[in-house]
């Protein structure tokens, strides 16, 4: 997927003896201006916030095999320096060692012949890369949206299992001046780490997202630099995941910027050799939360943060060692909200940095990234939205810019869970995102072009199974049922080849809270990878029903 940005040139940090100056420069070609200045009241908050959204940028943690190039040159020498030896022990065997050492050189020469060229370049091609161009490294320049309440930077890693957002409300500004909300990709280079490195508390730092970028005239056609960026669909697909993900029913538990101190601490003095590598997390009302590190045993109690929750339970989470991401936070950060969604799930940690935030979104382990892990959209809210009232919604959200769902069902004169199928197709759209800290939807444009949901849509069939089903009147409801606490409990039948039971609890936001099926794919991942196409299928004919009721008594 192809994403082209035009920037009427660089991102500059310029530092002086007394203020440093932060520009930042948004693409020119979105049609909305996005503009904003101001002077930033704790500038060291801010750059421990954005220097670990630069962490998030760069990150990547998948297995990457050594380089043995130098290993074998070192090898083939060594060789040589051992047959020469060979020869010089006696002269019986010396005419043997000389033709395989002409074997082993005319084998060589082969190789070199034929694979020397592809490694010259490969080294060559990757040494321009690390030591020239490290933003060609860096997938997808940071998303940046001007609110009428707060700034936030958005970014995604490169092995698309970390998600990081920096947000800062207005009162982090000594003096805010004329700004226009809306979204746009800002001009991130390299340098820029090392310059946020210098904002000093003594320097007054001021924060500017430059409106001059969009004055495009057509004799300063030469100024502007074109950038184009062909993303995988998987990276585009598992950044609309996140959003979808924030929405679903989590554990929340707080926690004291030294019990995070812990965590790093203790991942830092130890290196797991062998699984599980796991953090499990205890949680016991009324009682210190504790966390058990996997294979080592080691425990960590939380004394100052107690878990506020009503029920006991143990949560394992994996991929911890993207937790560093947040040392940088730690001594600026207030508490940390931790959002757990369930064994093996995502998870989202959320630093209370006064009046900023910083939210980091883990997949469930780092080989298990966003997209893969992804679907999550389909345990989100999925009421039936006629595209009248979708763009109602959205009109309506856009007039303020951000809402909670109850404003918005109570503005637009709908019922709760309507919006909420409605912000569930606009947050799959790239249009809009859910604030976990805030607990509002905003709006948010990924991209100045509509995305390809066509494409984005299914990472697999499983949706598009579950519609076959309904449509061929394979699925059949034994059980509609809603409980005294406002969840509804659905049973099913669904005939695949053979029949699969399922069943379904869905809350009063519209959203899966638990489900069995007994297919292999529910077998062997439950909800981990999203839910089963006889799941969805169960929950897709119960949404019918309740449409067709709503239908008939209107």
């Amino acid at each position: 997927m192809m994403f082209e940005y035009r920037y009427a040139g660089n991102t500059a940090v310029s530092n002086g003896p007394n203020s440093t100056g932060m520009s930042f420069v948004p693409d020119a070609s979105r049609s909305e201006p996005v503009a904003f200045h101001g002077a930033l009241s704790n500038g060291i908050a801010f750059r421990e916030a954005i220097s670990a959204l630069h962490d998030v940028v760069v990150s990547d943690l998948r297995y990457k095999p050594k380089d043995r190039e130098e290993y074998k040159t070192w090898l083939a020498q060594q060789e040589r320096s051992d047959l020469l030896a060979v020869l010089a022990t006696g002269a019986g065997i010396r005419e043997e060692a000389r033709a395989v050492q002409r074997e082993l050189d005319a084998l060589n020469r082969t190789i070199a012949g034929k694979m020397g060229p592809f490694y010259a370049a490969r080294r060559k091609y990757y040494d321009y890369l690390y030591r020239r161009d490290m933003n060609a490294w860096y997938v997808l320049d940071p998303v940046i949206t001007v609110h009428p309440d707060q700034i936030f930077f958005e970014c995604f890693s490169v092995d698309e299992s970390t998600y990081g957002c920096m947000a800062a409300s207005y009162d982090e500004f000594a003096d805010v001046g004329a700004f226009q909300c809306g979204t746009t990709n800002v001009d991130y280079s390299a340098a820029l780490y090392d310059e946020f490195q210098k904002i000093r508390t003594y320097k007054t730092t001021t924060f500017e997202v430059d409106p001059a970028g969009f004055e495009v005239q057509t004799t300063g056609e030469e100024s502007h630099r074109e950038v184009k960026i062909d993303l995988p669909d998987t990276w585009v697909r598992g950044f609309l995941q996140v959003s979808s993900a924030m929405t679903l029913p989590a554990t929340t538990l707080k926690l004291h910027p030294l019990d995070v101190y812990n965590f790093c601490r203790f991942l830092r003095r130890n290196r797991e050799s062998k699984g599980p590598r796991s953090m499990k997390y205890k949680l016991v009302p009324g009682q210190p939360i504790r966390v058990e590190f996997e294979p080592f045993g080691h425990e960590v109690v939380c004394s100052r943060s107690p878990y506020l929750g009503s029920e006991a339970q143990e949560i394992r989470v994996w991929g911890r060692r993207r937790l560093h991401i947040l040392e940088r936070l730690i001594p600026v950060a207030k508490s940390f909200t931790v959002h757990l969604l369930g064994k093996g799930m995502p998870s989202f940690y959320v630093a209370d940095l006064g009046s900023m935030s910083f939210t980091l979104g883990l997949s469930g382990w780092t080989a298990n990234d966003w997209s893969k892990a992804g679907n999550f959209d389909l345990m989100a809210p999925r009421a039936e939205v006629d595209g009248l009232t979708r763009d109602r919604v959205f009109a309506g959200l856009k007039e303020t810019w951000f809402s909670t769902p109850e404003a918005l069902a109570t503005k637009m004169g709908l019922d709760r869970a309507t919006v909420l199928g409605a912000m569930g197709i606009w947050t799959q759209c790239g249009r809009a995102i859910y604030d976990l800290h805030k607990g509002v939807y905003r709006i948010r444009e990924l991209s100045k072009d509509p995305l390809p949901m066509d494409k984005l849509r299914f990472a697999n069939e499983r949706e598009e199974s579950a519609t076959r089903f309904l449509q061929q009147r394979h699925v059949q409801l034994t059980e509609q049922r809603l409980a005294a606490d406002g969840k509804l409990h659905l049973g099913g039948r669904v005939r695949d080849g053979r029949q699969h039971t399922t069943t379904v609890v869905i809350d009063d936001d519209e959203r899966i809270r638990k489900a069995t099926c007994t297919c292999s794919f529910f077998f062997q991942n439950k909800l981990m990878k999203g839910p089963c196409e006889h799941i969805l299928a169960t929950r897709m004919m119960s949404n019918a029903q309740i449409q067709s009721m709503r239908g008939q008594r209107a």
